[in-house]
């Protein structure tokens, strides 16, 4: 059996950070508190002027497999992810074939569990044509973590754009409900304005325009509505614009809310005023926007009606990004630096250690009910992060472990760096090395 002791680190958690030890014992953290004294054989970690923080469940990932793996594999995407210090994913179903049945999403679980270095679950992905999955799906509500519904910005099976459809999932599903919120139609008009105007001259400068703030809210406005009728529990993904804001509250507590909100880090950091560096490389669905739709997520995030920061990690090759605007693929990668990035923003004053965790951390495993993962507690999974503030974290390719090899943030150092990743009490990621002699868990659900 595995047994690690950490001492004298700085815990963060639950709101508060502690100078501790932590005794992890197989799977599990077995000890929290100062000066622990283990007799028997034990590897011990000096967290001295570290800080111990719960590991990441990143609620919103594409790792592309099957169907796409010249693009990324579950193998080496959660390994970027472990880097990166998540320990825990939710995957989405827009693979090929998309995850639209059981049968499929089961294909994808066969895979991680032989490959994935972190833990893992994936969504079914809606269908205008599989109804009937809906029921199906109920009776595996422990060991799924929810329904993705893609309400535009998808094509094929994915997309649902049948409003009956739509209501009679809404009015069904026992799971919660992920929302990719964007009005297809609305989109589709405007991409036409766009063509007739700039023709082939379009860029990634004008995605904004194209998916402007009206295509997010009223999509956003739509799916709140759906849950408020039927009782649904929403969780709309990827907020980008101050306009939706007002659809979410902070007044309750995050157990007691059925509808909740997710923003991830690249729409935190980025601005429109990036396009003419970035291009493609930062063209997203929805889309990056102005300065002043960032500040009001930032004031959401902190105020608490944005629930959870995720990174909505989405690689394609550097090839197919440097296809002209119209042909590049939306979606860039993220998971291995998501967590950094925020800790910049925590050396910036811009946020608080303990809000990190609650947002990266706690949130997650409460939205969506992870049985005994987001949290340093004794008897709780093992999954933790060892974080050096005194370091930094050089992002090149000679330090990406994300299949397609490239990053929005090279040449950039981040001013902190992780030294250590615990999955289920597996040390897989120490001092730049990786252990991959344990595999990541199925995440399970108190539902």
């Amino acid at each position: 059996m595995q047994r690690y002791l950490i001492k004298d680190i700085l815990l963060v958690n639950e709101g508060k950070i502690v100078p501790t030890d932590v005794l992890i014992e197989g799977e599990r953290f077995e000890k929290i508190a100062p000066h622990i004294q283990v007799k028997t054989q034990v590897t011990e970690i000096n967290g001295a002027g570290k800080y111990l923080l719960p590991g990441v469940i990143d609620d919103q990932v594409h790792f592309r497999e099957p169907g796409y793996t010249h693009k990324a594999t579950i193998y080496t995407e959660s390994r970027a992810a472990v880097a990166g210090g998540v320990t825990s994913y939710m995957e989405m179903p827009n693979t090929y074939p998309p995850a639209v049945t059981l049968e499929l999403l089961q294909q994808k679980y066969e895979i991680a569990a032989r490959y994935s270095l972190a833990n893992y679950s994936f969504y079914l992905g809606a269908a205008n044509h599989h109804p009937e999955e809906i029921a199906r799906l109920n009776a595996h509500r422990h060991e799924i973590c929810g329904l993705k519904i893609f309400m535009g910005s998808s094509t094929g099976e994915l997309l649902v754009d049948d409003i009956p459809t739509l209501e009679q999932i809404f009015a069904n599903c026992e799971l919660p409900i992920a929302t990719h919120c964007e009005d297809e139609s609305l989109i589709r008009q405007r991409l036409q304005m766009a063509k007739t105007q700039k023709g082939e001259a379009l860029t990634a400068a004008d995605h904004p325009w194209i998916r402007n703030e009206e295509v997010c809210l009223r999509s956003s406005s739509f799916a709140v509505s759906l849950a408020k009728r039927y009782g649904t529990r929403l969780h709309i993904l990827h907020l980008t614009t101050a306009d939706e804001m007002k659809l979410f509250t902070a007044d309750i507590p995050l157990a007691e809310k059925q509808i909740t909100a997710e923003v991830c880090v690249h729409h935190l950091h980025f601005t429109a005023d990036a396009y003419p560096r970035l291009g493609n490389l930062i063209k997203c669905n929805p889309a990056i926007k102005a300065a002043h739709h960032r500040e009001a997520l930032w004031q959401a995030l902190l105020e608490g009606r944005i629930d959870v920061i995720a990174t909505d990690h989405a690689p394609h090759t550097w090839e197919e990004k440097q296809q002209p605007y119209l042909q590049a693929p939306a979606g860039l990668p993220l998971v291995q630096h998501g967590l950094l990035l925020m800790l910049e923003y925590y050396q910036q004053g811009k946020i608080s250690l303990e809000k990190i965790v609650e947002k990266m951390c706690h949130h997650p495993a409460i939205c969506f009910q992870v049985r005994e993962r987001g949290f340093v507690r004794e008897g709780y999974f093992a999954d933790a992060v060892i974080v050096d503030m005194k370091s930094h974290t050089p992002v090149d390719q000679q330090h990406l472990y994300y299949k397609c090899k490239w990053s929005p943030f090279e040449s950039h150092s981040f001013p902190a760096r992780i030294t250590h990743t615990f999955v289920s009490g597996h040390l897989a990621y120490a001092e730049g090395k990786f252990n991959e002699a344990q595999m990541g868990q199925r995440l399970m659900f108190n539902r």
